[in-house]
C-alpha cells in the first residue's frame, strides 16, 4: 500500500504529485494490466521473443542512419 503524509504547509498538488510519481515507480499498474487476463506460457514466450527481436530491429536501423 502506498502512503503519502502531507507535510505541514504542504499543497494537495504537491502531494498527489508525490503519491503519482510513489504509485508509478511501484508498478501496480502495470501488475494488474497484466494479471487482468491469463496468458499461456507459451504465448508469453513468443511474445517475449517477438518484442526482442523488435527490438533488436531498432537497434539495427539506427546504427545504419
Amino acid at each position: 500500500m502506498i502512503k503519502v503524509v502531507i507535510q505541514d504547509n504542504e499543497s494537495i498538488d504537491r502531494a498527489l504529485k508525490r503519491f503519482k510519481k510513489k504509485y508509478e515507480k511501484s508498478g501496480i499498474l502495470k501488475e494488474v494490466r497484466k494479471r487482468m487476463h491469463y496468458v499461456k506460457p507459451s504465448v508469453e514466450r513468443k511474445m517475449k521473443r517477438d518484442r526482442a527481436v523488435r527490438k533488436a530491429r531498432r537497434l539495427i536501423d539506427e546504427e545504419n542512419i
